[in-house]
């Protein structure tokens, strides 16, 4: 009965609060164990494949046990059951941010989006007009969508609370470790790796949703159809383009292009069609967005109580 519930009541804590407000977050807490761990393994000189390959097993294997052992507590295990399938999840504070950042864009508040921007990309957004906010902001949903939502979700359901920590483990040190640079090119080489393969499936399954979604919101779903998945071949990321090429032919703008990351500018390959992100756009976009996670979550629930 707890398997069955708590895949629902997590979706509605987290419609309802958002990301826990008052404890520890579980992934602040994996985020400064990553910080520690890096500084002991650039210490120590164990800062290459090798050192990321254990950093990755020694992380999720021991955020997985944890989460096993503090779930399996009698009586109390109910409890910590539905924190952390509820903490692992984050649609709601996704659409909360989307919408604040939304809210100032139409209100002309350029440095307040940017800030709020900021907190969401890694790119730099400090000189980036109305119109490049509205597309990282774009990019972000899109791609978050599946990440911080879809993936979560899919490993709640086949794998229960320890298995969704063990995949939110990967994506904080893909986030914290995955990028393409010197310092973390082969520190972070195993977590991107690994990130690529637990999201394969979530990211294709996102990009179907929306397409469903499109057609309950009278979008163009049959034109995104025929361009997804040539335009998601041309992103870096082997799951990334999915949802955002989606995004962007549904809605009819461009992703992609020439942003500025690290100091460096890097050009990106462009999704969808010709077309900027406007304010309606944005607006589109994020009941497309909900639209989407209630559909996902539905055919993933389906399975759980298929298999119950």
């Amino acid at each position: 009965m707890l398997t069955l519930l708590t895949p629902p009541a997590a979706i509605v804590l987290d419609a309802l609060l958002g990301d826990p407000p008052t404890l520890p977050h579980p992934v602040r807490l994996i985020g400064l164990w990553l910080e520690k761990l890096e500084a002991c393994l650039r210490r120590i000189k164990f800062a290459g494949y090798l050192g990321g390959v254990l950093a990755v097993i020694l992380t999720a294997g021991i955020v997985g046990l944890a989460v096993k052992l503090l779930t399996s507590i009698p009586l109390l295990g109910v409890l910590t059951t539905l924190y952390f399938a509820w903490a692992g999840l984050s649609l709601g504070q996704l659409v909360r941010e989307g919408r604040r950042v939304h809210r100032h864009l139409a209100s002309h508040e350029l440095e307040e989006a940017r800030n709020l921007v900021g907190r969401l990309v890694s790119r730099d957004v400090s000189n980036m007009d109305a119109v490049g906010l509205r597309r990282a902001l774009a990019e972000s949903m899109s791609e978050n969508l599946s990440d911080a939502f879809v993936a979560p979700f899919f490993f709640l359901c086949i794998a229960g609370p320890a298995g969704l920590w063990v995949q939110r483990a990967v994506s904080t040190m893909d986030s914290m470790w995955g990028y393409r640079t010197e310092k973390y090119s082969q520190l972070g080489w195993a977590a991107a790796r690994l990130d690529d393969v637990f999201c394969f499936i979530p990211a294709r399954l996102t990009s179907l949703a929306m397409l469903g979604a499109g057609a309950l919101l009278g979008l163009d779903w049959r034109n995104g159809y025929d361009h997804v998945m040539d335009d998601a071949a041309k992103s870096e990321s082997v799951n990334a383009g999915w949802p955002m090429a989606t995004a962007a032919w549904l809605l009819g703008a461009s992703m992609g292009g020439k942003d500025v990351y690290f100091g460096e500018t890097k050009d990106k390959p462009v999704m969808g069609p010709e077309g900027e992100w406007t304010d309606m756009r944005l607006t589109r976009l994020l009941k497309l967005v909900v639209v989407s996670a209630l559909i996902s979550a539905a055919v993933l629930y389906l399975y759980v109580w298929a298999l119950a």
